[in-house]
């Protein structure tokens, strides 16, 4: 919630979720402006770093991969369907990540748990023959159980989170190794599964998709709306409700347009003979799952009593506890939840390689954290919305995917994403330091 100066008086900044109002932050439009670019002169950037950061890196790959290659294959819809595609896993971990960062904590083991999820999903459809849907929801019991087991020896016992994961984070690798054994890969022959990251919606779904995402989204808004006014808690202008509505119709239209164009291979004619060509079209089926989690994750972490303890504990867990919230509790419920997506990253992870292997999600949890720090997420804890690490996750990918085009070595990316996380956590300390705040 609120930070705290060293001589223990507030400072003023609500870094809780954004749409809860702050004094000061009522009245018009002009009102509204003026609040955020005092914020932000305060130090309390949120995503903006990020966003900026992914409009100059596009701009910069479109321009680069041009020269490189002499042809555009970076600002193409086929590209930005894969990138879709690509991205999915590390949205999904570095969300997933947000509900333990947000404490302060950390789980480092969160890859390889949806590593050793998905070995247990395809052991035990290849080798015991148990239908798919019950190895699934074998593979989340166990990623639950994970993070339970974080939970109690972080919440209950009281060792650092760092240490906690770590150590699972080594032991897990050799659960995945027993599992897998000497088959070096086991493959994905559930098309039910692999048709998530490999397959498109119908093009006129897509459409209904986007009119079912902006009527949720209205009536998320007006819903809050409401709530405030029997509250009696003061309501920002209704124009900001519009503008965001008006955002997502130009984009969401914009994206489902592009999406739905032809990106396959186009057809050859050789004399009266047409030769190959293929159609794809429409919206990856990955996305409606990542906008529904997306959606539910944020309601929880904005709307809910136990979202609220989040961000107070995260803020300062002492004042927290003294102010009656259960710590223990909400910590222990933050890592089951945090192991829970972790396993839907693996699925997302698996459908889109079509294997699982020994070494499965042991890089991707750092990346997770890099998004969700890159996003404007805080590692000091209490700051931080679901969104901000889907946006982090988006520049990691195109970082990784522009770097790609132009040909570079994975060397050069590991070193230019490492470049971006520091900055990020630089931008994040300095912005704290400028607003005052210290963590206590």
């Amino acid at each position: 919630m609120s930070d705290y100066k060293n001589d223990g008086t507030l400072t003023g900044h609500v870094p809780a979720p954004g749409d809860l109002i702050g004094s000061g932050q009522e009245g018009s439009l002009m009102d509204q402006v003026r609040a955020w670019t005092q914020r932000v002169r305060g130090g309390d950037m949120g995503v903006l770093p990020a966003v900026g950061g992914f409009v100059v890196l596009t701009i910069l790959f479109t321009v680069l991969v041009q020269v490189v290659d002499g042809k555009q294959t970076f600002l193409t819809v086929l590209n930005f369907a894969n990138l879709a595609q690509q991205v999915a896993p590390l949205l999904m971990l570095g969300m997933a990540l947000v509900f333990v960062i947000l404490l302060g904590e950390i789980d480092l083991s969160a890859g390889v748990t949806a590593g050793s999820s998905m070995a247990i999903f395809v052991v035990l459809i290849a080798r015991f023959d148990v239908p798919w849907g019950w190895a699934l929801l074998a593979a989340f019991g166990f990623g639950l159980a994970i993070g339970a087991l974080i939970g109690f020896f972080v919440a209950r016992v009281g060792i650092p989170s760092f240490v906690v994961t770590l150590g699972l984070f080594l032991g897990l690798q050799g659960v995945q190794e027993v599992l897998i054994a000497g088959s070096g890969s086991i493959p994905v022959r559930v098309a039910e599964i692999r048709a998530i990251q490999n397959a498109n919606l119908e093009p006129w779904m897509g459409w209904v998709l986007l009119v079912v995402v902006i009527a949720v989204s209205a009536a998320t808004s007006f819903w809050d709306r409401r709530s405030r006014t029997r509250a009696g808690v003061p309501n920002r202008t209704i124009a900001l409700v519009w503008a965001k509505l008006a955002v997502i119709v130009v984009l969401g239209g914009a994206a489902v347009f592009a999406f739905n164009l032809n990106r396959g291979t186009p057809a050859t004619q050789l004399g009266d003979v047409t030769v190959g060509g293929n159609q794809q079209a429409g919206v990856p089926i990955v996305v409606p799952f990542v906008l529904v989690i997306l959606w539910l994750g944020t309601f929880v972490l904005d709307r809910t009593k136990y979202g609220r303890y989040l961000y107070a504990i995260g803020g300062n867990a002492e004042a927290a506890r003294r102010a009656g919230i259960k710590v223990v509790m909400i910590k222990w419920i933050a890592f089951v939840i945090c192991s829970g997506l972790a396993v839907v990253s693996g699925v997302f992870t698996a459908s889109r390689v079509g294997t699982v292997d020994a070494g499965m999600g042991r890089a991707l949890v750092l990346s997770g954290v890099a998004a969700a720090v890159v996003g404007g997420v805080s590692l000091f804890g209490g700051r931080g919305r679901l969104i901000h690490a889907a946006i982090g996750a988006l520049v990691i990918a195109v970082i990784t995917n522009g770097l790609g085009l132009l040909h570079l070595s994975s060397g050069v990316v590991y070193v230019v994403t490492g470049a971006v996380l520091i900055l990020a956590a630089t931008v994040d300390a300095l912005s704290r330091r400028r607003g005052g705040g210290v963590r206590t």
